[in-house]
């Protein structure tokens, strides 16, 4: 079971391949709607040396980050070995 925890926006690093997928549009709705309701959906990350590299959540991260939020919640999940 997946544990939900709040952690630094700062220590999170967003893959290139993925940043490219951002929505300003997305994000500025989303934006709105956490500040009415709060983050709903917890981002998901895994561990990377220091930092965590992002799985899921880029339009929940971006928009709290342009809130200027510090933390968000997220869930932690463990890479596949193959």
């Amino acid at each position: 079971m997946l544990e939900k925890r709040r952690f630094p926006i700062e220590m999170i690093y967003v893959p290139g391949k993925r940043a490219k997928t951002l929505d300003a549009d997305m994000v500025l709705v989303l934006a709105e709607d956490i500040l009415e309701n709060g983050q709903k959906t917890p981002v998901r990350r895994r561990p990377d040396g220091q930092r965590y590299v992002l799985i899921e959540g880029l339009h929940r991260l971006e928009a709290l980050r342009a809130l200027g939020e510090e933390e968000i919640d997220g869930f932690l999940v463990r890479a596949r070995l193959h």
